[in-house]
């Protein structure tokens, strides 16, 4: 049976206070600490601005001591996905200092080499890719790309051949975005990452981080994603599900709604979420009765209910 692992992408976002985080916070509060109690993995994002210090990737370990089986994903620096000049060895040996902590201490998912939409699928991207990921080869790697150009496959036989799993990504289809999938390129893991459907905002140049990834993901959206999940799960070890619509605490209340969708876990709300997200209520409601499946008869080839609420809340 594969294991379903669900998390955030990110942790220290400020319009998360009062909402996800308690606020007052109290004496020795720690966002990650807090996190990891509702979730079972988490990307770093941090590092894809700067790699982080080796003393800095211990503390993050330490924070999750208390949940032995909590994992963390970690983004490549952009030096290697954006600017792709050239594959520094040095820049490697730098990026690996503060990524070895957490392979060490057995809490590394996955290295997430995310390119942007303009990497398009031609020679000369499929050589940089392919010397990219001999360089981090000892690690487990996980490569998004956000062009249709990818759903090639010349493109998953080469990451098959390198052990690296390719990324089923959800995004605003504009153009030639590439749209949902549900390929398995390394069996003992596959991954999603989730962005929403902000198309409005995607591509618009005064748009900041918040604009673009404010959306919150309707009840029949996450139950056609659920089916692609159950999918990649019937043909991987374990598969990472990546919520990234982060503003305003979106993320998470995804994350639990997917959560309790492909688990059935019993699982707690923090209560400032479920004030922000009444549809969260619904969660709740099914565990004091005794119902474990969010979406009943959803194994059946039920889409479950419609909306009931809007796509995106105002304020991320």
């Amino acid at each position: 049976m594969a294991r379903i692992l669900i998390g955030t992408a990110g942790w220290s976002y400020d319009d998360w206070e009062g909402i996800v985080y308690p606020r007052p916070a109290g004496r020795g509060f720690h966002p990650l600490s807090y996190l990891a109690g509702f979730i079972d993995c988490v990307e770093i994002n941090s590092t894809f601005y700067r790699p982080a210090p080796a003393a800095m990737a211990a503390g993050w370990v330490r924070r999750v001591a208390a949940f032995p089986d909590f994992l963390f994903a970690v983004k490549l620096h952009q030096a290697f996905t954006h600017e792709r000049l050239r594959i520094d060895a040095a820049a490697v040996e730098a990026f690996r200092r503060g990524l070895d902590p957490i392979a060490s201490a057995g809490r590394l998912a996955a290295l997430l080499i995310q390119f942007p939409w303009s990497f398009a699928f031609e020679e000369a991207g499929l050589a940089y890719l392919d010397a990219l990921l001999q360089a981090f080869a000892d690690y487990p790697l996980a490569v998004e790309v956000r062009q249709a150009s990818w759903n090639d496959p010349r493109a998953f036989d080469l990451l098959r051949s390198r052990r690296a799993a390719f990324v089923n990504i959800d995004q605003p289809l504009i153009g030639r975005s590439l749209g949902p999938t549900a390929v398995v390129t390394r069996p003992d893991f596959s991954y999603v990452r989730l962005h929403g459907r902000n198309t409005k905002d995607w591509f618009r140049p005064q748009a900041g981080r918040d604009a673009r990834y404010d959306y919150l993901y309707a009840k029949d959206e996450l139950a056609d994603w659920v089916r692609r999940i159950r999918d990649l799960a019937a043909a991987s070890e374990s598969v990472y599900v990546i919520t990234n619509n982060h503003y305003r605490g979106q993320a998470l209340a995804n994350a639990l709604q997917i959560k309790n969708m492909t688990t059935g876990q019993k699982l707690d709300v923090p209560a400032g979420l479920l004030r922000q997200y009444p549809v969260l209520e619904e969660i709740v409601r099914r565990i004091e009765a005794g119902s474990r499946d969010l979406f009943a008869g959803l194994g059946n080839g039920d889409a479950g209910p419609g909306k009931d609420g809007p796509d995106g809340l105002v304020g991320e």
